[in-house]
């Protein structure tokens, strides 16, 4: 039986999909210190997609709107996931992961402080 890893954030984002009209799309995504789980329409007891940090090359934060702050997780077979947060989840956007660069080689993810301490301005999310 898989012990449950401790979960250090959760929270909903929404991520580009692979379709021909590239829609956006809401997903659960929980944060562990070996891995990002991503689980359809907000449900845990879904099935999800696991992706270990050994297999993440980088993570950029490619633009910010008004509205959106938009990222991009590239893995190491240069695979592309696009996610965007809005402005307002920032606070979650700005404390998730490591500046660009991403986990690889990373004992465990880096503390996470009170917000007010998180620097403004990260290329990681």
């Amino acid at each position: 039986m898989k012990m449950q890893a401790e979960v250090i954030r959760e929270g909903e984002l929404e991520k580009r999909s692979d379709s021909l009209f590239q829609l956006w799309k809401k997903k659960l995504v929980v944060l562990t210190k070996d891995s990002l789980s991503l689980f359809p329409d907000g449900h845990k007891r879904a099935k999800g997609k696991e992706l270990g940090f050994g297999s993440i090359l980088k993570v950029d934060c490619v633009e910010r709107t008004g509205k959106y702050i938009y990222f991009t997780i590239v893995t190491k077979d240069r695979k592309e996931i696009d996610f965007r947060t809005s402005r307002a989840a920032r606070r979650w956007s700005r404390r998730r992961a490591p500046r660009s660069g991403g986990w690889p080689g990373r004992p465990e993810p880096p503390p996470f402080g009170p917000a007010d301490t998180a620097p403004e301005h990260t290329t990681g999310w």
